[in-house]
């Protein structure tokens, strides 16, 4: 059973959809017979991928458009809805997943810390306040998937631009699916996508081959969709060296720094490291879903 908006003929937009989680994401919707936008960077990646979903669709080329946008540029994402909208008709779902990571330092480049946030957050604040309204006006069923990052709940130290994009991302969606909860005959619903350790062109640091511990993006797509069929808000994912329990934990240790009074970031303090183990090898009563 999928999710009601996931259906032939419905129009379903992806940024950052050329390659990545974004692309593995469009390919399941292709294949589910949506209409599809990806928007990604201007480029071969841009066209080799329209021309990848148009051959798994049932519906042809015709229901594949690229476009070449800058999600954090506000008049580039609404001359996209325009161009959309005159295509399709309308949009039943959207995908904020574009982001980029170039690494950042606390008294780094400023530029850094401009370009993440102006991607990794202004671009999923600028698409779902475009898109949504109109979602929400056409009265179907519809999805605001928002790619966050377990960065943004846990924090770990190393790039601070891109955990505060991504919780800001994550405070965002748990807004946005309040707001459209609390609209009378809304259909469309939010949700917030947590990948784990995803093997893609933004996490190979160089890499060739996919690393063990790593999932592929096809297999973040693929839990994605099981998830949204359940109706998860918060789409965690595991992959082959952190399951889900695990990741409990850590994120409720996290939280436990403001409840215990702990220093921040106590997983990485000295003081704190045996805790921390002792934390994880210890048994944690299960709460129900």
């Amino acid at each position: 059973m999928t999710h009601p908006a996931l259906v032939p003929d419905a129009v379903a937009i992806v940024t950052g959809g050329a390659s990545g989680i974004g692309l593995a994401a469009a390919e399941r919707f292709a294949g589910l017979g949506l209409k599809l936008v990806i928007a990604d960077q201007p480029g071969d990646r841009l066209s080799e991928a329209a021309a990848r979903l148009a051959a798994l669709s049932p519906l042809g080329a015709d229901s594949i458009m690229a476009a070449a946008c800058d999600v954090s540029d506000m008049e580039a994402l609404e001359s996209l809805q325009e161009d959309v909208l005159a295509r399709f008709g309308k949009v039943n779902v959207l995908m904020n997943n574009a982001g980029i990571q170039p690494g950042s330092a606390l008294f780094g480049p400023l530029e850094n810390w401009e370009r993440v946030m102006a991607v990794n957050l202004g671009g999923v604040i600028n698409g779902s306040r475009i898109f949504g309204p109109g979602m929400i006006a056409h009265g179907e069923p519809g999805l605001i998937i928002n790619t966050g990052s377990k960065q943004g709940i846990t924090t770990p130290p190393g790039d601070p631009a891109y955990n505060v994009a991504k919780a800001g991302v994550k405070a965002f969606t748990e807004a946005l699916q309040h707001e459209l909860r609390s609209t009378p005959g809304c259909r469309i619903s939010a949700h917030l996508l947590i990948p784990g350790f995803v093997y893609t062109g933004l996490t190979a640091n160089g890499r060739t081959e996919k690393p063990e511990a790593a999932w592929t993006a096809e297999q973040t797509a693929d839990f994605m969709l099981t998830s949204l069929e359940r109706g998860d808000f918060y789409i965690l994912c595991p992959d082959n060296d952190v399951p889900r329990e695990l990741d409990e934990k850590r994120i409720l240790w996290a939280a436990g720094d403001i409840v215990e009074n702990r220093p921040p970031l106590s997983r990485w303090h000295p003081d704190y490291a045996q805790p921390f183990k002792t934390y994880l090898q210890a048994d944690r009563p299960r709460q129900p879903r």
